[in-house]
């Protein structure tokens, strides 16, 4: 049997949905695979829906949300390590791990054994930086990745400035400090793709964003700055987070935020998949499921290619 069955899909595609009903069934636990529900008391904004994680009554055990506070910069590396020791913990208690989660980056680099090390901050590196535009600073970006042969940082998550100075930073400081291989378990994962017509995701995510602030996104975002967060940490983690508040301390208008970030949305939900389908250029099989389908023929579905 595979160590792991793993479950990705775009925003929107129903994956959570999927992963925990399949856990409820199979005796599983949901290790998660996404950048933004690692933070505390940024709920809506990331789509937490922690009430998927009860099915029938029954609560699944999840990992890797609400493990840091909002302001910190949780990054690779750190996932790496958090999913090793989660990973491990499941299966001491005998448990099916179910990776799931959007964010294809830390979904890779749990397939391909990525080997990491922590990059401290370049301050110099940072000043030559500083006042560029988005646009410019994927453009150096682009060049050093070309120059490691890497992988690592495309647009999905390089969204903001500050993302992108970030992973400039990693990319240089992996060309000038190539890296020892540290060991990474090789583990054994069938891999299932939720699929969605884009229609139908484009819907959804229009639904899902008025549904979200209807439910109170914009004083999740007041409450974290009322907290002493500073916006620009808030605008940092991108999307939701970066045009709600830009909204909130006066930059924009409700109808702007609410007109740009949709966009945002759509434009990050056709990177994911971007990423997904480069995923199965570099060898990683993905077997798509139609998200229209009944939750018990997925099921079934997932069952006979996971004997």
């Amino acid at each position: 049997m595979s160590e792991m069955i793993v479950i990705l899909g775009p925003t929107a595609s129903g994956k959570t949905t999927l992963a925990t009903a399949l856990a409820a069934r199979i005796g599983g636990e949901v290790i998660s695979a996404d950048s933004r529900q690692v933070y505390r008391r940024m709920d809506i904004g990331t789509g937490k829906d922690l009430g998927d994680y009860v099915v029938d009554g029954k609560a699944i055990p999840y990992h890797l949300i609400d493990i840091c506070e909002p302001g910190t910069k949780y990054n690779l590396f750190r996932y790496q390590q958090d999913f090793l020791e989660a990973f491990r913990q499941v299966k001491e208690r005998g448990a099916v791990p179910i990776l799931c989660g959007g964010t294809g980056l830390y979904i890779e680099s749990v397939l391909r054994g990525y080997s990491l090390s922590p990059v401290p901050q370049n301050d110099s590196l940072r000043k030559q930086l500083e006042g560029k535009s988005l646009e410019q600073l994927t453009v150096i970006l682009q060049g050093l990745k070309e120059k490691n042969g890497s992988h690592m940082h495309n647009e999905t998550d390089v969204d903001t400035a500050q993302r992108a100075i970030r992973a400039i930073e990693i990319e240089e400081y992996n060309l000038c400090n190539p890296t020892a291989r540290r060991a990474f378990p090789e583990i054994k994962a069938v891999v299932f793709g939720v699929n969605i017509d884009r229609e139908e995701r484009r819907r959804k995510i229009t639904a899902r964003l008025q549904q979200r602030l209807e439910h109170g996104m914009t004083d999740e975002v007041k409450a974290l700055l009322d907290s002493g967060i500073p916006a620009d940490d808030l605008i940092y983690y991108g999307l939701e987070y970066k045009y709600v508040t830009e909204y909130v301390i006066g930059r924009i208008s409700y109808d702007e935020m609410f007109r740009q970030l949709e966009i945002a949305i759509h434009q990050f939900a056709k990177r994911q998949m971007t990423w997904f389908r480069g995923m199965e250029r570099r060898g990683i099989q993905i077997h798509w499921i139609d998200a229209q389908l009944p939750t018990d023929e997925k099921i079934a579905y997932i069952q006979r290619l996971t004997p």
